[in-house]
């Protein structure tokens, strides 16, 4: 790489800061997490990033999950440039969304009526607002951990975009609004149904990640997700799956095809959009039937389907689809982990590595560190080692809960995000963030990067 110009970077930033809070339009943007000042970026291509600075970067952010074909996929972008010429916006009916949600309700079952809108925060927005009206009840139960957009109701013990505050709450939120929010922590059955037990009378849905990624990568085991399905059914409280990140990306039914679990609800967004901003909320008819002109839930927005995100998201699904994309670098990246983690272990390099499906997240190995903690792991290894059918087996020894992340995950994180930077590496700016894999990212790219990932690791073990 060539020396890098910081005198252009550091002029954006400093004018940024007088326009943005904090320079950023959204938090994780800022390297908070990891200190410093974020990088400028002017372009993007397959699996690269190119700065203000023109330095090249490989990408492991991806846009935080939207890119799954890579940057500008080539069949996309013409579909995006003949949809430009064609139309921006239209505010009426179009047949581009109606081709996109009839795609989407032949291929995913439990999609049986659906509404678009423009990202997964107005989606989860939405779906708890069904919620409510459908069963006249007003509490909705979240896990710990979980991130679900910035909705106030689900501001309370959510992701990553508040990791390392003074509080895991917003503020702006009323004790009013949080207090109709029961928490509940991740992977645990007996705190699960205590809290249905207690409140199950005032509550309208439990939400969850199927694939927890928001703040770290914490699969979670099969009877968890099942006895929430079965006290949803029991107690008569609506299950929505938020699946705004393992949808399109895990499999093309997402988390609920993979666990043969049927929500009453479900939230999409990223993938589904193709790079653009969009959303996506449904699930059983009846409930999706109460959304206004229908019924008497409202809800609106003047650029929901968006012509350029329709096309974009379609073209994107059935590239993905006919090329068995998902297929591709679920393999690529439970082959590149691995070695990654073998590489690490040669090394006594005390990094973990959970993998699911194109998913990676980083994080200390606390044995390794001579670091107390709940886990019993001595090495790193993939979690789609087995069959994607073996879902019990998924997870054994690898993080559940965030109860369980070893003390000093952000400070290694910081140390090796930024050695990853100096060597052309850019991943996403906070420890709790997880990493994506495109198909734009070749085995032979991987291959060339695993040295780096090592002397990154030395340095920030202090080894």
């Amino acid at each position: 790489m060539s020396s890098v110009n910081s005198n252009i970077n550091s002029e954006l930033f400093n004018r940024s800061q007088k326009v943005a809070p904090g320079g950023v339009h959204s938090p994780v943007r800022a390297f908070k997490g990891v200190g410093g000042s974020p990088l400028f970026f002017k372009s993007a291509q397959g699996a690269y990033l190119t700065s203000v600075e023109d330095q090249k970067y490989v990408d492991f952010c991806m846009s935080f999950g939207p890119m799954i074909l890579g940057h500008r996929d080539a069949d996309v972008q013409n579909s995006v440039l003949e949809m430009i010429n064609t139309a921006w916006s239209f505010g009426a009916c179009e047949p581009y969304s109606l081709a996109l949600g009839e795609w989407l309700q032949n291929e995913v079952p439990h999609l049986e009526k659906l509404r678009f809108v423009s990202s997964g925060t107005e989606a989860v927005m939405s779906a708890l607002r069904v919620a409510r009206g459908a069963t006249k009840k007003n509490k909705i139960l979240k896990f710990h951990g979980c991130y679900h957009g910035h909705v106030d109701n689900m501001l309370v013990k959510a992701g990553s975009g508040l990791a390392g505050e003074a509080v895991s709450d917003s503020a702006g939120v009323s004790a009013e609004v949080a207090d109709s929010t029961i928490v509940v922590p991740l992977d645990n059955i007996q705190a699960l149904e205590k809290a249905f037990a207690v409140h199950h009378v005032d509550l309208a849905a439990a939400i969850i990640e199927p694939l927890p990624a928001n703040f770290g990568l914490l699969p979670q085991r099969e009877v968890f997700l099942q006895a929430l399905k079965d006290l949803c059914l029991k107690y008569n409280v609506l299950l929505i799956f938020d699946e705004v990140i393992s949808g399109f990306r895990v499999s093309i039914g997402g988390m609920a095809r993979i666990l043969k679990i049927k929500p009453d609800l479900v939230t999409y967004g990223k993938i589904l959009g193709g790079g653009f901003p969009v959303g996506c909320y449904g699930g059983r008819s009846d409930l999706m039937e109460l959304v206004a002109p229908q019924g008497p839930v409202y809800q609106a927005g003047t650029l929901s389907a968006n012509p350029v995100g329709m096309v974009a998201g379609l073209e994107t699904l059935k590239k993905i689809k006919t090329n068995s994309v998902i297929q591709v670098i679920n393999e690529r990246t439970k082959n590149w982990t691995k070695k990654l983690s073998e590489a690490f272990q040669t090394e006594k390099i005390p990094i973990s590595i959970t993998q699911f499906g194109s998913l990676f997240w980083f994080y200390p190995n606390s044995i390794l560190m001579n670091e107390p903690s709940k886990l019993s792991i001595s090495s790193t290894s993939s979690l789609l080692s087995t069959p994607i059918t073996k879902i019990s087996n998924w997870n054994n020894g690898y993080p559940r809960s965030i109860e369980e992340f070893p003390k000093n995950t952000a400070d290694v994180y910081k140390t090796f995000f930024h050695e990853l930077l100096k060597r052309g590496i850019y991943l996403p700016p906070n420890a709790y963030e997880v990493g994506f894999m495109s198909y734009a990212h070749t085995d032979e790219l991987l291959d060339s990067l695993i040295e780096k990932f090592v002397e990154a690791g030395r340095i920030s073990a202090k080894i």
